[in-house]
């Protein structure tokens, strides 16, 4: 049995794995590196280990440091989670080697699946439908579009999609570059692009006794950058002949490899019904919360219950309603996708029924790594969490899900939080359409469009106004008993000025007597007004928005949709100013290339660095044609959010 395990991870999947330990009795090490030491995971667990550094590869990737932890903890068994060191063949055996419990696949299984490219060929052989492999040295123009894939690891690192030859050569040495950087093999291979096809996999459990659970299957083609952004279970396009054929496959694929514990099977499905092997996952998945609702397990109990050499019994069980997942990331889809960083003031979710767990019925799971007052860094992934709703049907299970996202408050880095919505309640997704390419083909001007309209947006910085205003009412010793913006003779108007999502807006308002009156919101009537709270009427109807302010920025909720500010100054500081064809960091991180030099023409758009930031490469372009005048970088070097790469000078007429 089973009395410590130590967790080989961090974030959302360890508070996930230190829940399923204390739901049995099993005590728990955490693992942190120095960028993770109040992180919750790390006060969750009955004991932390710190691991020096803040870099995944001299922290959560090292494998000598892993367990030097679980020896002086005393843990006698080892959870990977997933990412960093879950599939490594290497580590499995490091781990039993010492003496520990591996829950996980054995060592040989994954080996066995670590080479994408001998994964293919193993499971040909069992029969299991693939598509053939492709030599990027030998590709010919009868072979495109194609698929640069990294043969090790996943979450669609060392992924590009190339569609003509003189693209290839680009997409592979960046493929390379990715893959060594994320997995430590630059290994990559080319295989078809199927078009118009579905990403579907399906969930095995196996035990030690030769017995196979294929848990039905999973829709995940809703993907941005070869990531999963929305996944569900069970798929609309899988009728029940299709899902007994995949799950026969999955079930001979697991056999094959020899395969114990909880692990993934996927496949593409051609939109003519025909499927082919993608990879096998030898380790839990970020979706598995949507079969856990399904099914009704535990997966990481199983996974536990297996590493002791339980058995599974001989019936899976049934499932039972629709589950949907989003993953809450910390980016802007409308700046391709840019990661963000920083203090994250309020992380807080309406009506959870359930965290890191199956509700009791039909409910709103919540599994979160972040907590308000965190800080979301730059040297990992940046998911904030997974929010899933189960439901009776899928449309209902749509419908709460995109309405715990809309009245969720969360203050900090952009979030890609509009964008969930917006595909929850898109006609084509509640109609079952989708394929890899649904954001392509509904497009990101109208999927990442606020959720707050104009009107919405005038009402908010109104509000924000108002609290701004009650705020220094409340900060004055003899003030403090009127209204925000009162005065005796009605002369010149209150005024705030914000930048907005669409630019700078002036705020100008009278409040006399009781009666408020602003030209921006004509109509609107003051009922209530304090720092954090402002109720507002317009024909007969009351809003009530929630205002928080953390230094410049003002985040203001309410049912019309959230709205960020920032506050703008009376007065600036001219030295803040920054020069006109400045190219800035849009994030932290370390400079891959430069792919200019000083003197140089450039044309507006045109890359000119290359960061690499949250395990991916970030193109920064030009922001206008002309001369670049200034280069401030070289390659290999750490710049912070906002540093100035480079100033481009406008070429005189």
């Amino acid at each position: 049995m089973i009395k410590s395990v130590l967790v080989a991870n961090r974030g959302e999947i360890a508070r996930r794995v230190v829940r399923a330990c204390r739901d049995l009795g099993i005590a728990t090490v955490a693992v942190h590196s120095d960028a993770d030491a109040d992180a919750p995971h790390v006060r969750e667990a009955d004991v932390a280990g710190r691991l020096p550094g803040a870099t995944p590869a001299e922290t959560y990737l090292s494998a000598e440091r892993l367990l030097a932890v679980a020896r002086a903890a005393g843990a006698d068994a080892v959870h990977p989670g997933y990412g960093f060191l879950s599939e490594n063949a290497e580590f499995a055996r490091a781990v039993t080697g010492a003496g520990l419990t591996w829950i996980g696949p054995p060592p040989e299984a994954i080996a066995a699946m670590g080479s994408k490219i001998e994964a293919k060929k193993l499971m040909a052989a069992a029969d299991v439908p693939v598509l053939p492999e492709l030599d990027p040295a030998r590709v010919t123009a009868a072979d495109f579009p194609l698929l640069v894939k990294a043969s090790a690891g996943g979450g669609g690192r060392g992924m590009r999609v190339v569609r003509a030859p003189d693209e290839l050569a680009d997409a592979v040495a960046g493929a390379r570059r990715e893959a060594e950087s994320a997995f430590g093999d630059p290994t990559v291979f080319c295989e078809p692009l199927l078009e118009n096809a579905r990403h579907i996999e399906v969930q095995i459990v196996a035990d030690a006794h030769g017995g196979v659970w294929a848990l039905g299957e999973r829709e995940c083609s809703i993907q941005r950058r070869h990531q999963k952004i929305v996944e569900e279970a069970p798929s609309p396009a899988v009728g029940p002949g299709l899902r007994a054929a995949l799950c026969d496959a999955a079930a001979n694929a697991a056999r094959a490899i020899g395969y114990t514990g909880a692990g993934t099977v996927e496949f593409m499905l051609a939109p003519d019904g025909r499927f082919f092997f993608l990879e096998v996952n030898t380790r839990l998945q970020v979706e598995h919360p949507v079969t856990e609702c399904v099914y009704g397990v535990d997966l990481v109990r199983l996974q536990i219950e297996i590493a002791e050499g339980a058995r599974l019994p001989d019936a899976a069980p049934e499932p039972r309603g629709h589950a949907i997942e989003v993953r809450l990331y910390a980016e802007d889809p409308a700046r391709d996708w840019r990661p963000g960083s920083g203090p994250l003031h309020t992380f807080e979710v309406p009506d959870v029924d359930a965290e890191f767990a199956v509700p009791a019925s039909y409910g709103l799971r919540l599994d979160s790594g972040v907590e308000s007052g965190g800080e979301i860094g730059v040297h990992y992934d940046p998911m904030l969490a997974k929010l899933i709703a189960w439901a009776p049907t899928r449309r209902a299970a749509a419908r709460r899900l995109a309405a715990a996202l809309r009245g969720a408050r969360l203050h900090g880095p952009a979030t890609n939080r509009e964008l969930l919505v917006r595909v929850l309640e898109e006609p084509g997704f509640l109609d079952g359409d989708t394929d890899t390419g649904y954001l392509d083909r509904v497009g990101l001007d109208a999927l990442a469009a606020p959720l707050a309209g104009e009107d919405a947006v005038r009402l908010s910085a109104l509000a924000a106004a108002l609290a701004a205003a009650a705020a220094d009412r409340a900060a004055a010793k003899t003030l403090g008993g009127l209204p925000p913006g009162w005065r005796n003779v009605r002369s010149q108007p209150q005024r705030r000025t914000f930048e907005g999502p669409a630019g700078q807006i002036v705020v100008d308002y009278y409040l006399h007597r009781g009666e408020l009156v602003s030209e921006l919101c004509p109509g609107a009537a003051l009922v209530t007004a304090a720092p954090d709270r402002v109720v507002l009427e317009r024909d007969g109807l009351r809003e009530t928005f929630t205002v928080v302010t953390a230094g410049d920025a003002v985040y203001v909720d309410s049912r019309l949709g959230p709205v960020e500010f920032r506050a703008v100054p009376r007065f600036t500081d001219p030295s803040s100013q920054i020069a006109p064809g400045s190219l800035l960091a849009p994030m932290p991180g370390t400079v891959l290339r430069v792919e200019t030099e000083v003197g140089a023409e450039v044309a507006d758009g045109q890359t000119l660095v290359v960061l690499e930031a949250m395990k991916m490469e970030h193109r920064i372009a030009a922001p206008s044609s002309g001369t670049v005048a200034t280069l401030n970088v070289t390659a290999g070097q750490q710049v912070e959010s906002g540093a100035v790469l480079a100033v481009i000078e406008g070429n005189p007429a």
